[in-house]
């Protein structure tokens, strides 16, 4: 990036366990965002560890898993934290529960997917997979966007991405 690019653009993926969808989003962001985005996840109420399924597909795609785990949104409330310009909700529950008021007011979307964590065993790889295809897209489209945009103008362009994109 030159000296006259915006800042990137941190983005802070929701889900109520934080080990599925979220994990998933906030490794393609950072594998697709080029610098220009930085993506996080956290959960209302995390599970305390990344679901075996999704550090093996991200593995199997050229991911970096070594990083990931599973955390509460607390970590990103406090002052101090990474300042955030987006929060996407990833799964139903987190996109209706009271969340905790962020620095610097982000905008919030809702991206809401199938959880592929509850899938039975023999048909977890195909729901994993089938969750990030659909994550994929939705980044693609979002690492595509302006960053000088600006709050409103963004939440618009991801209510898009989430209304344009197939499940």
């Amino acid at each position: 990036m030159s000296l006259t690019d915006p800042a990137p653009r941190r983005v802070l993926f929701l889900c109520t366990g934080n080990s599925a969808r979220s994990i998933l989003a906030e490794a393609l962001l950072n594998a697709l965002g080029a610098g220009r985005w930085i993506g996080h996840s956290a959960g209302s109420m995390p599970k305390g560890q990344v679901h075996p399924e999704s550090l093996k597909l991200l593995a199997a795609r050229g991911h970096d898993v070594s990083g990931l785990r599973s955390k509460s949104w607390d970590e990103f409330a406090p002052p101090g934290a990474p300042e955030l310009d987006l929060i996407i909700t990833v799964c139903d529950n987190a996109a209706g529960e009271v969340c905790p008021i962020w620095p610097g007011r982000p905008a919030a979307a809702h991206w809401g997917l199938p959880d592929p964590a509850a899938a039975e065993a023999d048909a977890a790889p195909a729901a994993f997979a089938r969750a990030y295809a659909q994550l994929e897209a939705r980044i693609v489209a979002l690492t595509a966007l302006d960053l000088t945009r600006d709050t409103a103008q963004l939440k618009s362009a991801l209510q898009q991405i989430h209304q344009d994109a197939p499940l």
